[in-house]
């Protein structure tokens, strides 16, 4: 009785049908909360295109079951949904562990599934709720505008005047509460000096006391930065020859006013502590939160002996996704500054007394570095070349890139042409081979197959994307299937929520850098076999 008073039959079937498909594998594996959450959304997704499907049936005045007729198919209905729900909650187990499995994952606890069932069933009432809620405003409104003005512009501004409401209370109150919150959070975060951590000792670091910028300026992801990594000696010991103390500077969001002055100060320190004389000089875009990934510039000093000099500047403090929405032009506008002044300078040193500029940035940090230049800048006097790891899909060069590959390249490891500029690689490797040389320009993208923050797209909303055609990426499991509105979702929440082993996902693995630092810088041509061997097995450990 309750189903027939208070729910859309063809609501509740489509919804049903959307959570089942919800409970299928994506790219990576998902918690039970996270899962749960998924499912109840996908549900009520489900549940909305039922009931609009309703609406419109009568709308266009088609004729409608009779009574008994509703009550029949009311009971097939809620057979259906219970045999349907049971039938891919048992099975859910079994398609979360088809991922896991190819990432050297432990199984899931068989209890699982009812836990991801009770989850979902209360996101959906949640969300089932809000929307009767927004009902009851639109007809209250409606009913009172119909003493002024006809029914159905009554119905229209109700609509309006509803949406209107509501959207204050979600974006007004709700959203920007709740960005104040994280903002303040991340900033004392930011702020924050642990006890164990100490000023560097030695003039020629950034953040001593001889350095143009304070300990305190660098920030919580600057001073982890500056201070971790392998210094002089510990490259020393264990490549048991003669090495260089790597150069690390970092300017820190509180460190001056603009992106100018702070790209002004990089360069200055810079300048101090003599980056211009080692032999590599990377120009890194951080993070949102302002993190450089150690296992992609622990790598590079440990395969140069040290004679790597290293710069980035923080645009933010907040995770990429939030500073993406809350400050995205801000990065752009902070990587630009920083490569102009540091470009500009390293453009008008004598080319043989200068060190191979080379470019860095990791997801948020790698679509910010792409837009920190323009092509036909550089062209009279090109950089030597970058490396992007999990590019995110809205990136300009990798869309570009993608798009425009060889025919029979998949579009998770693309051929560009004939390999002679821009060149991809995964957890097998990719830029060490080409059908030409590598050129003086290199461009090298590190992604993997099950990296959401680089396969996700809006599209996947009405269309399967071509990363799931075969062949497969070797890390995206057999069992993933393309579902209308359901699997961007499943996407979605692998962007925000999704967890995964060092190797897969969008965790790049220090061994995957040794391969791409190689192949870039050339470093392949000049150590052996048996040394690089050995910084492999290290970096492992």
């Amino acid at each position: 009785m309750m189903i027939r008073k208070h729910f859309s039959t063809l609501g509740l079937l489509l919804g049903t049908l959307f959570f089942a498909l919800s409970l299928t594998p994506s790219l990576l594996p998902r918690g039970e909360w996270v899962q749960g959450v998924i499912s109840g959304l996908s549900m009520l997704a489900g549940y909305g295109c039922g009931v609009f499907l309703s609406w419109l049936w009568l709308y266009l005045g088609l004729a409608a079951p009779g009574y008994r007729l509703q009550r029949v198919l009311q009971s097939v209905a809620a057979l259906f949904c219970g045999l349907l729900a049971i039938s891919f909650l048992i099975q859910a187990n079994d398609w979360q562990n088809s991922v896991r499995s190819l990432m050297g994952m432990s199984e899931v606890d068989q209890a699982r599934p009812w836990l991801v069932g009770g989850v979902a069933f209360a996101v959906f009432l949640l969300g089932l709720l809000l929307a009767k809620s927004f009902r009851l405003l639109l007809g209250g409104v409606s009913f009172l505008m119909q003493r002024l003005v006809p029914r159905r512009l009554s119905n229209l501004i109700g609509l309006v005047i509803a949406f209107v409401l509501f959207w204050a209370v979600i974006d007004g109150i709700l959203f920007t509460s709740l960005l104040r919150s994280v903002d303040s959070s991340y900033q004392q975060v930011d702020a924050l000096i642990e006890p164990e951590m100490q000023p560097p000792g030695k003039p020629g670091q950034t953040g001593s006391e001889a350095s143009l910028l304070a300990w305190e300026s660098l920030g919580r992801q600057g001073r982890n930065f500056v201070a971790g990594g392998p210094d002089q000696k510990d490259i020393q010991v264990f490549s048991e020859q003669q090495a260089r103390q790597p150069v690390r500077v970092y300017v820190g969001l509180n460190a001056a006013e603009t992106p100018e002055e702070r790209a002004e100060l990089a360069l200055e320190e810079l300048q101090r502590t003599g980056g211009f004389e080692r032999s590599l000089l990377v120009l890194i875009t951080p993070t949102g939160t302002g993190w450089i990934d150690p296992a992609a510039i622990n790598t590079l000093e440990y395969l140069h002996q040290g004679d790597v000099a290293s710069v980035a500047a923080q645009y933010s403090y907040l995770p990429s996704p939030v500073s993406l929405m809350a400050e995205g032009a801000y990065g752009v506008e902070t990587a630009r500054a920083l490569f102009q002044a540091v470009y500009g300078y390293w453009q008008a040193l004598p080319e043989s007394h200068r060190p191979e500029l080379y470019l860095f940035g990791l997801s948020l940090g790698a679509l910010n570095s792409d837009l920190s230049f323009d092509f036909y800048d550089i062209i009279d006097d090109p950089f030597d070349g970058v490396l992007w790891s999990g590019p995110p899909f809205s990136s300009p060069t990798w869309q570009s890139v993608t798009q425009r590959r060889e025919p029979d390249s998949p579009q998770w490891l693309p051929r560009f042409r004939d390999d002679s500029v821009v060149r991809f690689a995964n957890q097998q490797g990719g830029l060490q081979t080409g059908e030409a040389p590598w050129g003086d320009f290199r461009i090298a993208f590190l992604q993997y197959a099950s990296d959401p923050v680089t396969f996700f797209s809006p599209d996947t909303l009405y269309r399967e994307p071509e990363w799931m055609q075969s062949p497969r990426g070797p890390d995206v499991s057999p069992l993933l299937r393309w579902f209308p509105l359901v699997t961007m979702l499943q996407l979605a929440a692998d962007l925000g929520a999704g967890s995964a082993p060092d190797g897969y996902g969008h965790e790049y693995a220090a061994e995957d850098y040794l391969d791409a630092w190689m192949a870039l810088t050339r470093a392949d041509e000049r150590r052996n076999e048996l040394d690089i061997q050995r910084l492999r097995d290290f970096l492992q450990q």
